[in-house]
């Protein structure tokens, strides 16, 4: 089966779904540093499911809530920022993807499971983080940051022939 590439105005469409979510993941990131004293322990301690032991171990236990608060802050914003520049695309994608999941999995959706924080919508299995899951899925199987982006620079200078 032969593939065929992207057409120009597609290519356009990722980058610009690409920089979008960054932003989205940048602007988290930046919001949740600037407030100072953000923690991510009510989140946790909100979770249902058969991974809420795992969530309130890490939000009462200090130590481990402060690595959680600071791996979130900066993972948003290093993500935020390969998507946006390009830089390190797939890398970047994957990561918000691994994110979003445990965002996901600390509060899900099923049947059964009601997360306690008013959200903007209803929702049966399917919300906005699954969402940006799927559309980080397809940042990552393509190639926006060589299109547009640092990634075609970073990967010329990664691959120079040695003379």
């Amino acid at each position: 089966m032969k593939t065929r590439e992207l057409s120009q105005l597609q290519m356009i469409a990722m980058v610009i779904l690409r920089v979008m979510i960054g932003w989205h993941f940048l602007y988290e990131g930046i919001a949740k540093l600037m407030k100072g004293n953000w923690s991510a322990s009510g989140f946790l301690m909100q979770s249902k499911g058969i991974f809420a032991p795992i969530f309130h171990w890490m939000a009462n236990n200090p130590s481990i809530l402060n690595i959680v608060d600071q791996l979130n802050i900066w993972g948003l914003i290093l993500i935020g920022l390969g998507l946006i520049v390009g830089a390190f695309t797939r890398t970047a994608a994957v990561a918000g993807m691994g994110l979003i999941l445990l965002y996901y999995l600390c509060n899900p959706l099923w049947v059964g499971y009601y997360y306690s924080i008013p959200s903007e919508g209803n929702y049966l299995i399917v919300n906005k983080n699954l969402v940006e899951f799927a559309a980080l899925f397809v940042i990552a199987a393509s190639q926006t940051g060589f299109y547009a982006g640092l990634d075609r620079i970073i990967h010329k200078l990664l691959h120079r022939k040695k003379a």
